[in-house]
């Protein structure tokens, strides 16, 4: 008798991954008919986006530092976040790593990021892909910082040509994610980066220097106009959105520039960046109920115990249910087991994040 339930659990796990995998084979992710969340095509399933930031490794290295050198280590994480339960992976992509030039793609780095999709493929695990990443200063080409504003765009935009044209024919991508957290300076800057980092990593960028005159809902009504067309030119079918930076300044969804209602009818759905605290759950959940006024789905692209404990982060994800389409949160690279012996904070902080995780997945209930 032992021997048969050791069969049947044996046949069953092969039939779930044999199943994953022709999910992202056969399946492509679009808007659901109503416009408040997503389904599979041509399935017909529901698909709950549940998954991880991959934006880099627990020693601060960005994909491309090791996805040509270490590729069994990219193979072996994207195995351990689908044990996890994820069935989506947020990948930052660096310009510079793209882009000889403003007007010349890198062949290879392409190449190399075909192959990523596969293996995603391959694991049954669907793609955000997020682009034009500065997040290293001394990465970034001295070129790429003096070209004016229009020819920078031009430049971005041949960046997404370029992916979408080597993506457009993968159903395992499930979007694409214009900019991580893309602001619209409303005054004369100097640099394109936002002064804050974290662990020398910049996260926040600026799409214009200088508003000379514009108001910030039309730079950022065509910048985003400039980059969807561009991928639009290869790609008719993968969705698009873009990383909405949520900050405490007036509504919470404008003040980066990037209001929904302003940039909205370029993009497929919204992805929103909010780190939770105690007591102030209203605001983001009002937030949250504002944007899916606008008729299309809201996720919440970034989350993370980083302003509260994870007892109150799980009863935040509980609270967004039916306003939020999907949850993507962080994974580096450490599995619980790897993190639990471990007497330092920040990873305690990612173990309790990852069994939380594990608990709540939405596919599993």
């Amino acid at each position: 008798m032992k021997h048969l339930i050791k069969f049947f659990a044996l046949a069953s796990a092969l039939l779930n991954v044999f199943v994953d995998q022709a999910h992202a084979s056969t399946n492509w992710v679009q808007v659901a008919k109503d416009g408040k969340g997503f389904v599979l095509s041509p399935s017909g399933q529901p698909f709950t986006p549940w998954g991880f930031n991959y934006d880099r490794d627990s020693n601060y290295r960005l994909i491309e530092d090791y996805w040509e050198t270490n590729w069994p280590t990219v193979v072996q994480d994207f195995g351990e976040m689908k044990q996890l339960g994820a069935n989506v992976v947020r990948i930052h992509l660096q310009f510079a790593k793209f882009m000889k030039s403003p007007t010349e793609a890198n062949e290879t780095n392409l190449a190399r990021l075909r192959q990523l999709v596969q293996l995603a493929d391959k694991d049954g695990l669907y793609l955000d892909l997020t682009g034009l990443g500065s997040y290293r200063k001394q990465d970034i080409p001295g070129w790429y910082d003096t070209l004016p504003e229009q020819v920078r765009w031009a430049a971005q935009a041949r960046f997404w040509e370029g992916v979408a044209k080597t993506c457009a024919d993968q159903p395992a991508v499930w979007c694409y994610d214009l900019m991580n957290e893309p602001v619209v300076s409303g005054d004369k800057r100097s640099d394109w980066l936002a002064p804050e980092a974290i662990e020398n990593l910049y996260y926040v960028q600026f799409v214009n220097r200088d508003p000379a005159g514009r108001e910030r809902a039309d730079i950022a009504r065509h910048w985003t106009h400039t980059m969807v067309e561009a991928i639009r030119k290869q790609d008719h079918r993968h969705l698009i959105t873009v990383g909405l930076l949520a900050l405490e300044l007036g509504p919470p969804e404008d003040s980066s520039g990037f209001g929904p209602t302003q940039v909205g009818s370029d993009l497929d759905f919204f992805g929103v960046h909010l780190y939770p605290e105690a007591g102030k759950f209203g605001q983001w959940t009002d937030m949250l109920a504002r944007i899916t006024k606008t008729g299309k789905p809201v996720i919440i692209e970034e989350i993370f115990p980083l302003k509260c404990d994870t007892k109150t982060l799980g009863d935040f994800i509980e609270r967004t249910r039916g306003l939020a389409s999907g949850w993507l949160g962080f994974y580096w690279g450490k599995t619980p087991a790897e993190l639990s012996p471990s007497q330092k904070p920040a990873e305690q902080l990612t173990l309790q994040w990852l069994e939380l995780f594990q608990r709540m997945n939405p596919n599993h209930q």
